[in-house]
């Protein structure tokens, strides 16, 4: 009798070139591992996203999966790159063949490849942003719009409410409602211009940055034979910082996904702060109920901050409703407990973060390694003041410096050719800021009025229907002498602050919203800036200080240290994934941080506090909240004002509050000393 007896191949080991359990903690590590499917993961601040997704990718590769038929998404192309370059040196292959990259430059690359099939050739070009700017003044050119009679959305603004309506997929009227309600009577123009642009941008072949995504998703909609070759082509799809994608980023995910359903999206929907531009929070929190089948990660081991920072963030964000419960737990050791500062005013809360940016630098901390974060870049202006007053060298992360800016300087020209009449380029400033009024027709006043005595006058007494200024220049130049006489006047020369507000009530208000797409938040500058000019007692003063401000910038560095060493000042947006060893967060008071329109409704206030939370959990070892209890409105009143509901809020055990008090001035220790004499 026989029996057969087989003898198997022994399976062979895999063994990998990465060392998976030493390189990562067990919640990365069940990431990297997952295997296939829809992935969620609520990757907390500070707990090493970027390493997990990287070593995803990796294990990936690892695991026979050719790099071609992955596709990684990203923000910046910087992000991408560095993931790409970490991979390399994780497993020494070459990952050129990995489609990474930002959702635009991968929709640029698939387009050239498939735009055919929606009637865009190979050769498109692509407009940048000036670019775009321009066809669109040229659309609203072509549509006759009557531009010179009345303020009508410029090229940024109209480009700004166009993008916005496409990345997010709401309808124009919604969205110019909410953005712009003041341009509401021009609805049925703008559309019309918005048409003709895409009539536009199809004769010459070309696509603005919108279009690369719009149109990648046309793609899958539309083109049954691309949308399979395309979710065909990649097995794996890997999608960085998920919170800030728009609802046309999300759509396109989902779409691309929708075959092989291995789909990996990793961010933190309490790092969610980009809705003003178009970010859609809902991506991330419906991403389980698209997704049934999903498997839900976190990563919570923070390695930025100590136990006393995370204590706070966390006591904070829990009060938000709609989230993915979370607790960041810190690897590092004790540290100190943050600080609640009330301060008198908005000048002592300047002086206050300048004597405390000294004393951590006397304490060895590097300047650079300190940053001051704020919801709204006119919070800084009296800070950067200080600075300049301390010799602390500080560099802008949320602009340009404020008296540096377009529409200060704007409102300032107005007050400086009242106090020098002879100043040609403020003239020409001022004047172009009027409808019909270009650079031909200012240079064609100051030629006019440049060489009189007092060329003041002589624009007051100017026939501007005659001569070079051509037809309708009286017209246009009518209300600029209407606004100088009420500047004139002596109540208002003595009140640099009244000054500002009456150009800015005058002129400059519609000239701001119809220039600049963040023409409200500009205006917000200008109100703090004439509370700011409440302190002094003339406009020529007010001039001379601006002056010497803008001249000591704050690039000068302090003694003794290098060329590079800044204090940081940003705006907490601005701030979003970076992170410093000491942070100040400044102007914590209820009406400013939460902004008061945003606090308005639910969603916006929760918006609010994630703001709060991302930037707390910027800091590494020392964290000061800081508020003002009094500032001054327009009339010079002060005004009480209430600390933030993000720090009323907050457990007494995570916090210590300070309290302030002033050293006492050799005068103090004189009036002292007398009134002892008097008693005795």
């Amino acid at each position: 009798m026989e029996r057969k007896y087989v003898l198997k191949t022994p399976a062979r080991l895999k063994v990998y070139r990465v060392d998976y359990d030493r390189e990562l903690n067990d919640e990365q590590r069940d990431v990297v591992l997952a295997g296939a499917g829809p992935i969620l993961v609520i990757a907390g601040a500070g707990s090493g996203k970027t390493r997990t997704l990287v070593y995803r990718v990796a294990r990936l590769i690892e695991s026979g999966h050719d790099p071609s038929r992955i596709l990684l998404l990203t923000f910046t192309n910087k992000a991408a790159r560095e993931m790409l370059r970490r991979v390399e040196t994780l497993l020494a292959v070459d990952t050129r063949r990995l489609m990474g990259g930002t959702f635009h430059s991968v929709g640029n690359r698939l387009l050239r490849r498939f735009g055919s099939r929606l009637g865009l050739g190979p050769n498109f070009t692509i407009l940048d942003p000036e670019d775009a700017r321009e066809m669109l003044e040229a659309a609203t050119s072509d549509r006759g719009v009557p531009t010179l009679e009345r303020r009508f959305p410029k090229g940024d603004v109209l480009l700004d409410l166009y993008s916005f309506t496409v990345n997010t997929g709401r309808p124009f009227p919604q969205v110019l409602a909410e953005h712009a309600p003041h341009f509401a009577e021009l609805e049925p123009e703008i559309v019309s211009v918005f048409q003709r642009y895409r009539e536009r941008k199809r004769q010459a072949n070309a696509c603005d940055y919108d279009d690369l995504l719009l149109q990648w998703r046309r793609l899958l909609d539309e083109s049954k034979e691309a949308a399979a070759q395309l979710a065909a082509s990649y097995d794996h799809i890997l999608v960085d910082e998920y919170q800030d994608t728009n609802r046309l980023q999300g759509d396109i995910v989902d779409a691309m996904a929708r075959v092989k359903k291995n789909v990996t999206v990793v961010g933190d929907d309490a790092q969610a702060i980009y809705s003003f531009r178009g970010a859609s929070f809902e991506n991330i929190l419906g991403f389980p109920e698209r997704y049934p089948e999903a498997k839900t990660f976190r990563l919570t081991r923070n390695y930025r901050s100590t136990p006393e920072i995370l204590a706070l963030a966390n006591a904070s964000i829990a009060r938000n409703e709609k989230q993915f419960p979370k607790e960041l737990e810190a690897s590092r050791p004790a540290g100190a407990l943050p600080a609640v500062v009330a301060l008198p005013d908005i000048p002592d809360q300047a002086r206050f973060v300048g004597q405390r940016i000294l004393e951590w630098r006397d304490e060895g901390e590097r300047l650079e390694d300190i940053a001051v974060l704020y919801r709204a870049h006119f919070q800084a202006l009296e800070l950067q003041i200080e600075l300049v007053r301390r010799g602390i060298p500080y560099e802008i992360r949320s602009g340009t410096r404020f008296f540096e800016q377009r529409h200060v300087k704007d409102v300032l020209a107005f007050l400086r050719l009242l106090v020098n009449p002879k100043d040609e380029l403020s003239w020409k400033r001022a004047l172009k800021i009027f409808p019909r009024v270009g650079e031909r027709s200012a240079s064609a006043v100051w030629q006019a009025i440049g060489g009189r005595p007092d060329p003041l006058e002589a624009f007051r007494r100017l026939d501007a229907s005659a001569g070079a200024l051509g037809r309708g220049a009286e017209a246009a130049l009518r209300p600029f002498r209407s606004l100088l006489a009420q500047l004139d006047g002596p109540a208002i020369r003595s009140s640099p602050a009244e000054a500002i507000r009456t150009v800015v009530e005058s002129v400059y208000r519609d000239y701001a919203r119809a220039k600049f797409p963040n023409g409200d938040a500009r205006l917000d500058d200008l109100e703090q800036f004439a509370q700011f000019a409440q302190s002094y007692e003339s406009v020529p003063t007010f001039l001379e200080e601006v002056a010497l401000f803008n001249e000591l910038s704050g690039e000068d560095v302090v003694p003794g240290e290098p060329d590079d060493d800044r204090v940081v000042l940003s705006s907490i947006h601005q701030a979003k994934g970076l992170e410093w060893s000491r942070v100040v967060v400044m102007g914590l008071s209820e009406g400013r941080f939460p902004n008061y329109r945003s606090a308005a409704s639910e969603d916006g206030l929760e918006e609010e506090r994630r703001l709060f939370y991302v930037a707390v959990t910027r800091a590494k070892n020392e964290v000061a909240l800081v508020y003002p209890m009094l500032a001054r409105d327009r009339y010079g009143v002060d005004v009480i004002l209430e600390p933030s509901r993000f720090l009323t809020e907050l457990p007494d055990a995570v916090y210590e509050r300070w309290t302030i008090e002033r050293e006492p001035t050799p005068e103090d220790d004189a009036t002292s000393a007398a009134g002892d004499e008097t008693v005795h």
